[in-house]
């Protein structure tokens, strides 16, 4: 599924947006540090996808509902659209069972961007973890 989501040539991809995407960036953060939702380890926002390693603290049905429903709603509005679904219905959800499974998966999110082509270095794609700290 994510070497499909990588290589999409079509469909959408709002958040290339810079204002879309650190507003799902900055809800992010929120859940963890307001909502206190799950431990963060690893993000990414991608163009058409993002990319969440965390430790939840809720049930992982109410995370995602709670981190859809804000960013879908505040998108919506940016874009000016109502009534149509921001985010797909599913989603794909991992166990991490091991710590050196869960340093694999952290470096894969991170990467995904150099994967993508659109940074040479992971802290240069300010919409993820490794490079979100960079620029803030």
């Amino acid at each position: 599924m994510d070497r499909l989501l990588g290589d999409a040539r079509a469909g959408p991809f709002f958040l290339r947006q810079p204002t879309l995407a650190d507003l799902v960036v900055e809800a992010i953060h929120y859940n963890e540090r307001a909502l206190s939702q799950y431990v963060l380890h690893a993000f990414v926002v991608m163009p058409n996808h993002v990319h969440l390693l965390v430790t939840p603290k809720v049930p992982i049905p109410q995370l995602t509902k709670s981190l859809k429903g804000i960013t879908a709603r505040r998108a919506n509005q940016v874009l000016g659209q109502t009534g149509s679904p921001f985010w797909q219905e599913e989603t794909y959800d991992h166990e991490v069972r091991q710590e050196h499974e869960l340093e694999r998966i952290r470096s894969y999110i991170e990467s995904d961007p150099v994967r993508a082509g659109l940074v040479s270095e992971p802290s240069q794609y300010r919409w993820s973890s490794d490079g979100w700290a960079v620029a803030h």
